[in-house]
Parts: C-alpha cells; structure tokens; sequence
C-alpha cells in the first residue's frame, strides 16, 4: 500500500500541473453522452416503438416484438450495438486523453484521430463479447469515469431482495457476484491493450488474462482499494467542509444565507467534479500507463489562445446553467407533498397483508391510499391476496384459481405474528368505503382467469371505484388497456419493474421499481399529465431521494417512516440540510450538470 500511496502522490503532482485540461477532458466526454447520446438513442427508440404501435418495451413484450415486429427488434440490436460504440469511444477518449495531456499534447484534432484509428480496429463479430466485457468491468470502470450510460446498467433492488431472503440464495449470490468480480479483475486490461497497443479484442483479452494472473490480479485489486478509499475520503472531507460552511451561514439573515448556499451548492458541483477527475486520471496513469508514456512528446502540442477562450467561455455558460438549475433547487418551487400509499395495507408489520384487520390499523395512520392485491376465484370472484400460491400465508399447496371464494375466505393466513382471515374483494372494498379510505387496487391476472376477468370486475367494480376515487395499476399491460376500454373513468397506472424506456401508453401514470426510476423518467411523464409512483420504498435515505425525484407517490411498507421523513423534511428546510441532501440522496449529485 505504501508504494500505491507514493505513486498516487507522484501522479497528484503530475494532475495539478494539467488540471484544467484533465477537467475539461472528463466533463467534456460526460456532458457530449448526456446532453447528445442519451437524448438520441432516447429519441431513436421511442421513433422506432411509435412507428410499430408499440407502447413500451419490457421482459414481458421481449418475445412477442421478435416474433410480430421483426423488424423492430433488427433496429433496436442496431441501436444497442451502436451504444456499445458509443461505451467504447468514451473510455477510448479517457484512456488517450489522459496519456495525450500527460505527455502534453493537447489537441481535439488528434484526439479524434487516435479515436478514429481505435475504432477502426473493432470488428462486428466483437460487440457481444465487448458487451459482456463492459458488464464485467462496470464496478472498476465507475473508478475511472462514471459513465452515465453504464450507470443505467444495474440490478433492480426487488430482485437483490429476492437474492438475499434466505441462506442459499444469499450464499449463491455471493458467490456469483465474487466470480464476476474475479473475471473483471483478469479482463481489466483489455480496452487499455486495445486502446494503447492497438489490439484487436480477443487477442486484448488473451493477454489481459495473463498480465493478471497471480500475485498480480491480488496487487490490482489493492491498488484499486487503495485509490478508491482516498477518493472517498477527500470527497468526505470536502463534503464536511462545505456542509460545515453552509450550516454557520445559516444563521445569517436570509438573503445571505440564500446567496452562499447556491455558491456552495457550485462548489459541491465544481469541486466533485474535479476530485472525479483526479480519480479517473491518477487510476488511468498508474494502472494502465507505461513508464515511459509519461514522458513528455518531443513536439508537444498546446492549446492556443483561441481554444483556452472557447473552453474559458463554455465552462462560464455551464456555470450559469448550474447556478440557475441549483436556485430552483434551493427554492421551494419544485416541492410537492408525496402521496403516500400503503403497500398490501400494512405499515410497519403491523399486520398480515391484504387483510381487513391490517387495513384498519394501517389506516389510523392515514395513507392518502392502501395498496392491495386482486386474485380471480374458482366461482370467478374476487379474492384480496398477493401471492399466486397460499402456501406461504396459509400453509395451502393450492392457487386462488383452484379454490371457490367461501373455500379461501375460510383460511387464516400467517404473517408478522399476527393471523387473520383472507378477505373478498366485496368486503374489503366495502370496509375501506367506510373508513373513508381510498384504495390502489392491482390487479393480478394468471392463465387460468376467465377471458371477460377484467370486464366483469369493472362492471361489479366501476361505479364504486370511481365514487370512492380509487386507483388500478397492473403488471399486466393487457389489464391496464381492458381497464381503460371498459371505463375510461378509471384511473389505471401501469407498473414497470425496470425503466428501459419512457414508455408511450394509455395508461394514467406509472408504478415504477426505485432503483431504476431516473428523474428524466418523471419528469418526461410529468410533461404528458401522467403521475409516476415508487414502489417499494422502505428506506429513510430512499424516501428523501424519491421526493427531491419529484415523485408523485411513494407506495411503502414503512409508513409511519414515510410519514416522519416527509414532516422532517418540510419541518426543517435549512439550506445546510438541503445541500447535504443532495450529497446523499439526489442521484448523481456529483455529476456537475446543467
């Protein structure tokens, strides 16, 4: 470690000489695949959807596309590859870029060139295995630079909930993970053998495996332990140090204390951005940079005055863009009360879910709305349980479909210590009716349901849905569209477990899985009328992030938490709490853009 510490030390020296290039170079590529890439292959896809009267893309229309619209599914293979060019390219342009600067030529024009000769060695046949490689590498790669497009590239939190419920599955997650880890550690040289030597992939990967082997995958490891807990800890300190700041100036008048928030909050933007920076480089110059590749070029090319000007004038127009995005931040303009919403109508285990007795206590602590389950019986009526096996909850190897509604109103079912009986549809509706408490009803449709399900429970349904202002969401894109066909008065949201893509829909809004709800997402269904709520969010930290996400509901099993995170945040709206909000909870808080 101590040759790790004196060789980053070296490599500091080596970054302040340069600093305002290195910065220009990392902002310059993330601000290009933000404000270009992304905003292209968004509107490429949503193009190529709307020309087939496609409304969204998930696991579950994946196959019916490839089979129905050949043609779109040949479209969207060209636009991933594509994105994979686009992956290639911007680690091309780090990895050149800091060994250009630190050999002090600084110039676009032969950046372009050495990225044009980068890309000409790519061969069509190499894009899967590149993609599985940059999947391989995403946790080493965010060391360098933090891509905003394999940031997109992660596991939603429902399904690490479901990896980790028991013993077994925690252990083989465990060990899957190590192995991918290991795998990414031996193949971690590949694009740098490409970019620097001129490899071709394979043989890239080939030699990658070997450089690794041994005591040398250990030493890589420690070396990129070491440079990632330094990067922490400066950013932890210069975290504190701000926040410090902010919290005297809080006692100022407030005008005051207003004016030296939004500077801080620029500091926060410009300052993490500049450790980002210094990251990717020392990480690129010691793991990947040959000796004497540091060394100076014998014709060194710098930046004339003409492009210092342009630079010096481009980082002054993002500034102003930030100051101005960050006094919108800083104001109470953008803030709206979040509804909350029960998830299967407990809070805190305070019962079993999706039962009258759980929803009566889970109401005193007034959920704008309770969320709950809708099973088809074998009588073809309703029954309120989540599950498609009772097995867990009442210790019945059979399925709601399988059972008549006096059969499955008859079990107890087992949860959080508590036991209670399973409620129809009919009474639970009918007990919420009296409460005054409104309902988001999901629907839960299997194979084995009657064709005219969903008609028949909008005719039942409808009216008192309607009268008691309650919501429907499903899973099913089928449901949400029979839903609305059936009564337009109906307000149907269509849940998503994974954001691919804004989805163009006749659905009212959308119940989206946390963890890959971007602010882009909510803010573009915003523009279209459509309300988007977060489901299932049990975390303090995740709540605060849904409400600075601007998100219209946050569906929880946590609500009495909810409810104190909320008050919180609207009890104490000092300007230090909210910059050390946007440290903590505010996704890509330390990318600095407009």
């Amino acid at each position: 470690m101590k040759q790790t510490l004196t060789a980053v030390w070296r490599q500091t020296h080596e970054f302040k000489r340069h600093w305002v290039s290195y910065l220009t170079l990392f902002v310059s590529v993330d601000l290009l695949i933000q404000l270009i890439w992304i905003p292209i292959f968004r509107a490429v896809t949503t193009l190529v959807l709307q020309a087939a009267e496609i409304p969204f893309i998930s696991y579950q229309n994946v196959l019916m596309i490839a089979r129905h619209h050949p043609l779109v599914m040949v479209a969207l293979l060209a636009e991933l590859a594509c994105l994979l060019l686009v992956v290639y390219v911007q680690f091309a342009a780090v990895l050149l870029g800091v060994r250009d600067i630190s050999r002090e030529i600084i110039s676009v024009r032969v950046l372009l060139r050495e990225l044009g000769q980068a890309l000409r060695r790519l061969r069509p046949g190499s894009l899967l295995v590149l993609a599985i490689y940059f999947i391989l590498v995403i946790p080493f790669a965010d060391l360098v630079y933090r891509t905003p497009l394999l940031a997109k590239v992660q596991v939603p939190q429902f399904i690490l909930d479901y990896l980790t419920r028991n013993a077994l599955l925690l252990t083989a997650t465990v060990v899957l993970y190590g192995i991918l880890v290991f795998l990414g550690l031996r193949l971690i040289w590949t694009l740098p053998l490409m970019v620097y030597q001129r490899q071709r992939l394979r043989p890239a990967l080939r030699q990658s495996w070997r450089q690794t082997r041994g005591r040398s995958c250990w030493a890589l490891a420690m070396q990129l332990l070491t440079i990632g807990l330094l990067a922490a800890l400066v950013m932890a300190g210069f975290y504190v140090l701000v926040i410090g700041a902010q919290w005297l100036a809080d006692f100022l008048p407030q005008p005051m204390a207003a004016l030296l928030a939004n500077v801080n909050l620029l500091v926060i933007q410009l300052g993490s951005e500049l450790v980002t920076s210094w990251t990717g480089m020392v990480t690129v110059s010691l793991l990947f940079l040959a000796p004497g590749e540091h060394t100076p070029a014998a014709s060194p090319r710098v930046a004339t005055r003409g492009q210092r000007v342009v630079v010096g004038l481009a980082f002054a127009a993002l500034i102003a863009t930030a100051a101005v995005g960050n006094s919108l931040y800083l104001s109470d303009s953008q803030y709206h009360h979040p509804v909350t919403i029960s998830h299967r109508g407990v809070a805190e285990q305070n019962g079993v879910q999706n039962t009258i007795p759980a929803l009566k206590r889970t109401h005193r602590l007034h959920p704008d709305y309770v969320e709950l389950d809708v099973h088809e019986t074998k009588d073809r009526q309703f029954v309120v349980l989540h599950d498609e096996n009772l097995k867990a909850l009442a210790g019945v190897d059979r399925t709601p479909r399988q059972l008549t509604l006096k059969q499955l109103t008859q079990l107890t079912v087992r949860e959080n210590g508590h036991r209670a009986k399973l409620a129809s549809f009919s009474d639970y509706l009918r007990t919420a009716n009296r409460l005054h408490q409104k309902l988001l009803v999901e629907i839960k449709p299997s194979p084995a349901d009657s064709p005219d399900m969903v008609d028949r429970f909008v005719a039942r349904y409808g009216d008192d849905l309607v009268k008691h202002h309650a919501l429907v969401h499903s899973l099913d894109y089928g449901v949400v569209e029979a839903v609305k066909r059936r009564d337009p008065r109906q307000t149907v949201l269509y849940i998503q477990p994974y954001n691919f893509t804004y989805p163009n829909t006749a659905a009212n809004g959308y119940s989206m899985e946390y963890s890959t709800l971007t602010t882009d997402f909510i803010t573009l269904a915003h523009l279209q009328g459509k309300r988007v709520y977060a489901w299932t969010v049990n975390d303090p930290s995740v709540m605060m992030q849904m409400m600075y996400k601007n998100a219209d509901g946050i569906i929880t099993d946590n609500l009495a938490e909810l409810n104190r995170e909320i008050a919180d945040y609207e009890e104490h709206r000092s300007y230090a709490r909210r910059l050390l909000n946007y440290i903590l909870v505010v996704p890509t808080a330390t990318e600095f853009t407009p």
